[in-house]
């Protein structure tokens, strides 16, 4: 798909990763929402791309349709759509306090998995209804899991959860967009240089790189966004999940 003037709608998109990719897809021709739940950063991060900023709640309907509805009234509808937003909350099933609240569970679930079906059967509904592209193509829905979702440590239940959901429905939702030309794609990324590990001290971050076989470094948000872009360009990327980790397996702790 050439992006030259279509419109893609980029979810997490004030920080890391999404920010990454905002940038990635506006520098090739595309018309760029950045949807955040932090309206301002999300400006401000649409403001360096020539982009529109918009608030978003994406475990929530009501914000979500309100925030598809008005990119797609100032753009056009989306023909592409990237999953970045989510959260890494840690812990574990039993701790020192007693089981894990369900809350806590449940909201995890809620961000990273329900969120992120939430962006794409809007996403999907838009593009079905769109005029075909170039060999039929109607849009591209790429969603982030990570490589928890495989090698899920101690304390990441409920985040390897939701991220093993993202896994698990990219092939039947790729499966049935299929017919319309919209193809549905997941990347699990490793351990990438984000806001969350730029807190932690430089020694920490040296310590998680050096983890890495090849090459022994965290990943950077721009590799993310390259990688989103070669699946938009590749028309026979479908239905998969990428991991992008250097070939790192996490060990158990």
């Amino acid at each position: 798909m050439n992006l030259q003037g279509l419109a893609a709608v980029v979810t997490g998109g004030a920080s890391g990763l999404g920010a990454a990719t905002a940038a990635h897809l506006a520098g090739l021709g595309a018309r760029v929402a950045v949807l955040d739940i932090n309206v301002s950063a999300a400006e401000t991060s649409a403001a360096r791309i020539g982009g529109l900023g918009l608030a978003c709640d994406v475990a929530d309907s009501a914000s979500a349709e309100a925030a598809m509805a008005t990119a797609q009234a100032a753009h056009g509808v989306p023909r592409v759509l990237v999953n970045c937003a989510g959260i890494g909350t840690a812990g574990r099933i039993v701790g020192r306090d007693g089981p894990m609240k369900l809350d806590a569970f449940e909201r995890v679930i809620r961000v990273n998995l329900i969120g992120s079906f939430n962006m794409l059967r809007l996403a999907a509904a838009a593009m079905t209804a769109a005029d075909p592209l170039e060999e039929g193509e109607r849009g591209v829905i790429v969603n982030t899991a990570s490589i928890a979702a495989f090698d899920g440590q101690v304390g990441q239940a409920a985040y390897a959860a939701s991220k093993g959901g993202v896994v698990g429905m990219t092939l039947p939702a790729a499966r049935e967009l299929a017919r319309a030309g919209v193809r549905v794609m997941t990347i699990a990324p490793g351990l990438f240089h984000t806001p969350m590990v730029a807190g932690l001290p430089p020694e920490i971050q040296a310590s998680l790189g050096t983890s890495i076989p090849y090459p022994p470094r965290l990943g950077l948000p721009e590799e993310y966004a390259a990688l989103v872009g070669h699946i938009i360009a590749n028309r026979f990327l479908n239905g998969e999940v990428i991991r992008l980790d250097g070939a790192l397996r996490m060990a158990p702790r």
